[in-house]
């Protein structure tokens, strides 16, 4: 066992947190920004890279975090170590609502691919890198599903998802057509590719987007209902513009509740 064997339990429903137990010594690894909260008796350390110790030396640190800065993700993570001589405890939140799924890669031969910004906490001697793509379709017309994170190891990892979670276990050669942003990750033996929609109806009125990704079996894949992207698009496209007031502007109803809060702009 390289990783650190940690223990956990998954709080809550629809913003979910995730509390690891550390013996003495033992340390979690999170990326910045997930932390919620620890007990007295945990150091909190910012290192370069995942930590794994796979990489030696400078030059191996620096390769790791560059390999970090490709998917999006920042130069350094944080290592939450239990100094203390008995058990602590340290929590991370989920940034949005939706589910924590815990990945034990022992039972996924050590590997499992996740989208980029899915990645939540591990233990230490899990690494973290990037997936790249070999095949043409995905490089040209991938999108968030382009370059990939890759979990790696003998211990527990968590990722998140976004909405309503889904587990499909495929079958040897079952295919599942999913909206790239929608992945959130697959295991090993999974095969994954972009294809195009095809159809000039479905191309310029279609509002889904020109492709898809395609993951054939055998292996596991977990679905997210509403990946980050989609749900930032919704925000954006409902926010008050510049010298207005919202989506209601061209509305009757929108203009009729502004004379009557007094507000003569129209």
């Amino acid at each position: 066992m390289q990783a650190h064997e940690i223990d956990y339990h998954i709080y809550g429903e629809e913003m979910q947190y995730v509390e690891i137990e550390l013996d003495p010594q033992e340390v979690v690894i999170a990326e910045a920004g997930s932390f919620m909260m620890m007990d007295n008796g945990i150091k909190m350390e910012t290192i370069f890279g995942d930590g794994s110790g796979q990489q030696q030396g400078l030059f191996g640190k620096l390769l790791t975090a560059g390999k970090r800065v490709l998917t999006g993700e920042s130069l350094f993570m944080t290592a939450y170590m239990n100094q203390d001589a008995g058990k602590r405890k340290v929590s991370f939140a989920s940034p949005y609502p939706g589910k924590i799924v815990p990945i034990d890669l022992t039972k996924y031969q050590g590997k499992f691919i996740c989208q980029k910004d899915s990645f939540l906490c591990a233990a230490k001697g899990v690494s973290v890198g990037i997936e790249f793509s070999r095949k043409l379709g995905r490089g040209l017309f991938g999108g968030e599903g382009f370059i990939m994170q890759k979990i790696e190891g003998d211990g527990m990892a968590f990722v998140h998802s976004g909405g309503t979670l889904a587990r499909k276990e495929l079958q040897p050669g079952e295919v599942l057509k999913v909206d790239t942003g929608c992945i959130v990750g697959f295991t090993k033996d999974v095969d994954y590719d972009i294809e195009f929609i095809g159809g000039i109806k479905n191309s310029v009125f279609g509002g889904e987007g020109l492709f898809y990704a395609t993951l054939r079996g055998p292996g596991i894949v977990y679905i997210q209902s509403l990946p980050f992207s989609r749900l930032a698009d919704r925000i954006i496209a409902s926010a008050p513009k510049a010298g207005g007031s919202g989506r209601d502007e061209g509305s009757l109803l929108g203009g009729l509740g502004r004379m009557i809060d007094g507000d003569n702009r129209f």
